[in-house]
């Protein structure tokens, strides 16, 4: 490990892409298939969490020690959200991929730290043309403790052989602020889900409307290089 190399560490859903409509999708998909409700504001809740804590705590679904009914479930939501995309496509948000070429062309690794699932991560990669652009990838099978949790951020930055803390991560969601800046990262915000005061409310170290307003030289200075 290098301790004094730095990482550019980003989260996938309303970071990388725009998929809210198809995990939306998914969530009622599955609903409809297993004849459950879905509380109103789920989708909002459960935003940057692992399915293991929204099925349970925030849709009701399973007890919290149904550990087979959870796995059950939050497989085949997964499995719906990858038929959606693969029918219906992938939205690539604004500046993602000058973003990643900037970075790779300055030898700054990119790795994803995710709360979803490492199939949905490898087939946006492959719908949107991003093969070879990150190399790293951490999603929520790598971590036992989801965010808030540092963990999918300091695993993110090993992957790719940078120190604990040694990164800018890029979030959308409040509890991946949470879990970025307690892993001692920088934290770059993205206004995609959450609006602008709320994400600067929780801390983050930047606050950027799209991706296009950023650039290798902004993951630079914020590592002081």
């Amino acid at each position: 490990m290098n301790a004094n190399a730095f990482a550019a560490i980003f989260d996938w859903d309303g970071v990388i892409v725009d998929s809210s409509s198809a995990h939306a999708r998914s969530w009622e998909l599955l609903a409809s298939e297993e004849g459950l409700p879905l509380p109103e504001g789920h989708f909002k809740k459960g935003f940057g969490r692992k399915n293991e804590y929204i099925i349970p705590h925030i849709l009701g679904w399973a007890v919290e020690t149904d550990h087979a009914g959870i796995a059950r479930l939050g497989a085949r939501k997964e499995e719906l959200y990858r038929e959606v995309i693969a029918s219906e496509g992938l939205v690539l948000l604004p500046g993602v991929r000058d973003l990643l070429g900037g970075l790779n062309c300055e030898k700054i690794p990119c790795a994803v730290g995710s709360s979803t699932h490492r199939e949905n991560i490898e087939l946006g990669i492959r719908i949107l043309g991003l093969e070879g652009l990150f190399q790293g990838i951490v999603s929520s099978k790598d971590v036992t403790a989801g965010k808030p949790a540092p963990e999918v951020f300091l695993k993110a930055a090993a992957s790719v052989g940078c120190a604990p803390g040694r990164g800018v991560v890029f979030e959308d969601a409040l509890v991946g602020i949470e879990a970025g800046l307690a892993g001692g990262f920088k934290v770059v915000a993205v206004a995609t889900t959450n609006p602008e005061s709320l994400l600067a409310a929780a801390g983050a170290t930047l606050v950027v409307h799209r991706l296009d307003m950023v650039s290798s030289g902004t993951v630079r200075s914020l590592m002081g290089a």
